[in-house]
């Protein structure tokens, strides 16, 4: 369906691809990996034709229609969310358009000449409609919302009221209605609650089409693909399985030539002591010649490729007093619409709790209240003794002084710490070499995210408060995160769509739902096998 022959790919100084081959076949839903920058985008662009390989090619099959889902979803205003989603359809939306054209025509007098010509072209547009559902289609545009948890409001209004993250689910929608023979989906878990993510899971695998998408959510890439193809050093190798069985395999892989990289190593340095001691005798001449001969003909084991990794110890938290924070009576309201009323939750010491609940359920707002950003209506929120607080939401951001550089950042962050520190720092946190001399300015959503997150476990406070820690985190920095975050003492408050990290971290859980609010005991683990639900709303 889609090939991609001994293609090679440099953008600029950085090589990207060398003689990588590998394809896509109908019907397989794979999963694209590998270190951020190391051409995934540029990967999708050459197989919609956006860009060209420097050599080799990518071919596409004959009348094979391909819906491209990219993080750059451009300019949207002018139209409701589902004229938006339904405009960009394919050939359904364009024979739409073509209806909307010849119904003008039929209303303008200085056409009535071309009447009967208008009236027949309209009549097989009409056909072509109904063949290709073209009635069924705003059912289904607004079905595909729904599942992306757009309300009707939301539907129906302007879609450049939107905000980014809501016009990348537009996007998204369109490439799902589109329903094309392939699907390329480059983080279409970016943005989305627990709850779209979980619906877009049973749309992809119920999707008869092809499918090649990376992800940062683990769970959401083990639920779907059956293959997976790793850009490595410049080539593209194929794993038969999901995620979790392709990280197996790769360790495997990589224990099996380590090995025999070792013991080519120690052959080779036995021979080449042999060389050494007996060049100069002329009784071994013979034999010293054969084991050069020998050398020069065996080929070499080359090492693993290790993935750049900075492990780095985090200072441990200072300890708070047993009650980290209490809220008593908490009432709160927007408007018309009441969020909390007559809330009382306590968060004690070493309690880390995840916050469950859909769309407008009042998780921000309880993250938002603990921390003091908004007032209760009636109520306290009282914190305890000793306690060091550390909040991270997406306006956290804003704090970054954008003439900086990301080292001049931690710098004035931290006066007092050594550059090797700093700069071990920012290395765990996906900021290499010259990365550190990149201004905040310049910073994409997810570099900030991850400078704002590194400055805030650098120096720990006892009570995290995290507003969707992981939005923009590549899988490597996720796993670090949630290394650090396993052995960090203090308590926690905070709202994930990520359930590898929810099932990681939380030991209770506060639900959210119209019905009251709920607290399990035992975390996201527990919290499922108890209720039979991923999230409030959705029986699986």
């Amino acid at each position: 369906m889609i090939r991609i022959d001994a293609i090679s790919k440099q953008n600029g100084h950085q090589i990207l691809f060398i003689e990588a081959s590998a394809a896509l076949q109908r019907g397989e839903k794979i999963g694209l990996v590998g270190p951020n920058g190391s051409g995934k985008t540029s990967l999708f662009r050459m197989i919609t034709g956006e860009d060209l390989p420097d050599e080799g090619q990518v071919s596409v099959d004959r009348g094979v229609t391909i819906g491209y889902f990219s993080q750059d979803v451009g300019e949207m205003s002018g139209c409701s969310s589902v004229a938006e989603v339904m405009n960009g359809a394919g050939p359904v939306s364009e024979v739409m358009a073509q209806l909307r054209e010849l119904e003008t025509a039929m209303g303008d007098p200085d056409q009535a000449d071309r009447m009967d010509e208008i009236i027949e072209h309209y009549g097989e547009a009409q056909g072509r409609f109904e063949e290709l559902g073209g009635y069924a289609l705003e059912g289904r545009a607004r079905e595909v919302l729904a599942g992306l948890s757009f309300s009707e409001e939301m539907m129906d209004g302007d879609v450049g009221a939107l905000s980014g993250g809501w016009k990348m689910r537009v996007a998204l929608a369109r490439i799902l209605l589109m329903r094309p023979d392939c699907m390329l989906l480059d983080e279409p878990s970016n943005h989305l609650d627990i709850e779209s993510l979980i619906w877009l899971e049973d749309f992809l695998k119920a999707y008869e089409g092809a499918l090649l998408m990376t992800s940062h959510d683990r769970a959401f890439m083990n639920r779907i693909v059956t293959k997976i193809i790793e850009i490595d050093g410049g080539s593209l190798n194929s794993f038969s399985g999901d995620y979790e069985f392709y990280e197996a395999q790769r360790a495997q892989n990589e224990k099996q030539q380590q090995a025999q990289f070792e013991r080519q190593q120690a052959m080779l340095a036995k021979e080449i002591k042999f060389i050494e001691r007996f060049k100069a005798r002329a009784s071994h001449a013979a034999q010293v010649q054969s084991r050069v001969k020998k050398l020069d003909k065996i080929e070499r084991v080359e090492p693993p490729k290790r993935r750049q990794s900075v492990a780095f110890e985090f200072a441990p938290a200072p300890r708070s007093g047993e009650d980290v924070v209490t809220l008593k009576s908490v009432n709160k309201s927007y408007g018309p619409r009441i969020i909390y009323e007559e809330l009382d939750f306590l968060i004690r010491r070493k309690e880390r709790w995840c916050v469950m609940g859909v769309n407008g359920a009042g998780k921000s707002t309880l993250l938002k209240l603990v921390v003091g950003s908004t007032s209760p209506d009636q109520g306290d929120v009282i914190l305890g003794g000793s306690v060091k607080m550390g909040y991270f939401a997406q306006h956290a951001m804003e704090v970054l002084d954008g003439d900086l550089t990301i080292f001049e950042q931690l710098e004035a962050s931290f006066p007092q710490a050594g550059q090797g520190s700093l700069r071990a720092l920012a290395g765990c946190f996906g900021f290499s070499g010259d990365d550190i001399e990149k201004k905040c300015r310049v910073l994409s959503g997810g570099e900030k995210a991850r400078l704002v997150m590194a400055q805030l476990l650098y120096d720990p406070p006892n009570f995290l408060v995290l507003d969707e820690p992981t939005n923009h985190l590549d899988l490597a920095t996720k796993e670090m995160l949630i290394e650090a975050l396993t052995h960090y003492e203090g308590a926690m408050l905070f709202v994930s769509h990520d359930r590898h990290f929810l099932a990681a971290l939380s030991n209770r859980v506060l639900e959210l739902t119209p019905d009251g609010i709920h607290k399990y005991g035992g975390g996201y683990i527990d919290y499922v096998a108890r209720t039979g639900q991923e999230a409030p709303g959705l029986r699986r």
